[in-house]
């Protein structure tokens, strides 16, 4: 079977600031006089792992562990300082809530705003239009200004729009944990038919009854490093013993 997804030996460090600076005129002072300090913080260390296409892959791990880091850099946001990713086909990233999306506008507005971040091209948002606002039941709401939204229609919404036209790969970063439970079970039925239409789901979830319910194989992450991988049962039954 072909490679949906091939990580090589990424690392990933960010600057943490070391001191607290409560105005942003201060901020400037200290930068002027470089007397800001930093430490290093490493997110990912040597990671390297391959996801076979088709596959459903959960990852586990405590906050802190660089599981969105990885997500991140999986869909291209952030750039490893070391290391490569390749993916191969069309990535549908569910990372941050409300990521591409402009608060102020419509829902209506929205998904043809989100929907063309995502790749797709209006006569295809025009087709499913229909079909996404179905799926997000948000026909009441659909010319509400997506800042009046709660947390979890923002979620419906961007569920619908990522899910309507079936990507190679899907990433999903704890995004289902904002729905309803009805919600979250109709998520979890979309994403059993894109995994049986061939869809590659990468997802992270602090459920492990959510990952054992979906996924085929799994990766613990501590610390920025694989912890273990492999059949999800397995890794699942490992990370709850620790």
């Amino acid at each position: 079977m072909s490679a949906a997804v091939e990580v090589n030996q990424v690392s990933i460090t960010f600057n943490m600031s070391k001191e607290r600076v409560t105005h942003l005129k201060e901020f400037f002072i200290n930068l002027a006089k470089r007397q800001l300090l930093y430490e290093e913080f490493i997110a990912l260390k040597d990671v390297s792992f391959t996801i076979e296409q088709g596959d459903v892959f959960g990852i586990v791990g405590l906050n802190g562990s660089g599981k969105s880091t990885l997500l991140k850099v999986i869909s291209g946001i952030l750039k490893p300082a070391a290391g490569s990713v390749n993916t191969y086909g069309t990535i549908s990233p569910l990372i941050e809530l409300g990521a591409g999306f402009d608060m102020e506008l419509t829902a209506r507005e929205n998904i043809f705003l989100n929907g063309s971040i995502l790749g797709y091209t209006k006569k295809q948002l025009k087709e499913n239009f229909d079909s996404i606002v179905d799926f997000a039941e948000m026909w009441e709401f659909i010319d509400t200004p997506m800042k009046n939204y709660s947390s979890g229609m923002v979620a419906r919404v961007a569920f619908a729009i990522a899910t309507i036209v079936k990507p190679d790969i899907l990433i999903v970063d704890e995004i289902l944990a904002v729905g309803d439970f009805q919600f979250q079970q109709k998520c979890e039925q979309r994403i059993s038919q894109l995994m049986a239409g061939g869809t590659t789901v990468i997802i992270v979830s602090h459920s492990i009854e959510q990952i054992e319910r979906l996924c085929k194989n799994c990766m613990w992450l501590k610390r920025g490093q694989i912890e273990m991988i492999g059949p999800m049962q397995a890794v699942c039954d490992a990370y709850k013993r620790s």
